[in-house]
C-alpha cells in the first residue's frame, strides 16, 4: 500500500471528509483492521483565505508548495490537495515535489466521462466558478461547463466561507443551493459538480434528482485506487 499525502486544512471541515472516505474505502477493500497509510499536513486556513481574497496567489502558492514538500518528506507517495480552489496553484505544488499530485479536476472529469455527461453545472467558490484554472481543465476533456449568474455565484461563495467552513449547516442555505442547481438544470446541465469540498456537507444526492458529483468523494476514492493499485 502506498502512503497518501493529504494537504488539508482548507478548510479542516472538508479535510475530515477526505480522511473518512479514504480510510473507509481502504478498509472496505482490504478488510480486517486495515486503514490507510496517510501523511497529513493541515494548514491554518486563515492564512490561505487572506491570500485568496487579497489576490496574493504567489504567496499562497509558496505556502502550499512548502507544505507539499513537507508531506513528501513525511513519506508520501502521492499528494492529494484537499480543496478545489487551491488547485489554482497546482503547478507550483508540482514543481516543489518529486511525487505526483492527483488533480481534483482530472478525477472529476474521468467520473463525468465514465457516465457520459457532456454538459455540467459547476458550483464552488467564486474563484473556482469564475477563473479558468478549473473550468478550462474540465473543458479540455470535452466537457461543457456552465456556472450560475453573478448574484447566485456570490450567494454560493458566501455560504461556503461564512457558514460551511465553520461547520454551520443552514436549511435556508440548502434551499438556496438546490434552487441554483434547478436553474443550472433548466439551462441544460445534465449534472452538477459540487466543486467546493465543503458543499457536500450541505447538499447530498438524497436532496435532489439532479445527478451530483461530489469532488471530495471522487478525489479521495481515486487516491485509494492509486494507493492500492
Amino acid at each position: 500500500m502506498k502512503t497518501i499525502g493529504l494537504l488539508g486544512g482548507m478548510s479542516w471541515e472538508s479535510t475530515v471528509s477526505y480522511y473518512q472516505v479514504i480510510n473507509r474505502d481502504v478498509n472496505r477493500a482490504l478488510g480486517g483492521h486495515h486503514s490507510a497509510k496517510i501523511a497529513l499536513i493541515s494548514l491554518d486556513f486563515a492564512e490561505v483565505e487572506a491570500f485568496q481574497h487579497q489576490g496574493r496567489w504567489e504567496d499562497a502558492a509558496g505556502l502550499l508548495a512548502d507544505a507539499a514538500w513537507r508531506v513528501q518528506e513525511a513519506g508520501a507517495d502521492l499528494i492529494v490537495l484537499c480543496t478545489n480552489t487551491m488547485h489554482k496553484v497546482a503547478r507550483d505544488i508540482e514543481k516543489a515535489v518529486d511525487i505526483p499530485l492527483l488533480h481534483i479536476a482530472d478525477a472529476t472529469a474521468d467520473a463525468l466521462i465514465a457516465d457520459g455527461v457532456k454538459r455540467v453545472g459547476l458550483l464552488g467558490t467564486c474563484f473556482t466558478m469564475e477563473q479558468g484554472f478549473y473550468k478550462d481543465r474540465l473543458e479540455a476533456y470535452g466537457i461543457e461547463v456552465q456556472v450560475p449568474e453573478k448574484a447566485q455565484r456570490d450567494q454560493v461563495h458566501r455560504i461556503i466561507y461564512d457558514e460551511l467552513c465553520h461547520g454551520e449547516i443552514e436549511q435556508s442555505s440548502r434551499q438556496v443551493m438546490l434552487s441554483i442547481m434547478e436553474e443550472l438544470k433548466a439551462g441544460g446541465a445534465e449534472a452538477v459538480i459540487l466543486g467546493c469540498t465543503e458543499i457536500a456537507l450541505l447538499v447530498a444526492q438524497a436532496d435532489t434528482e439532479i445527478p451530483l458529483y461530489d469532488t471530495t468523494a471522487i478525489h479521495a476514492r481515486r487516491a485509494v485506487e492509486l494507493a492500492l493499485g
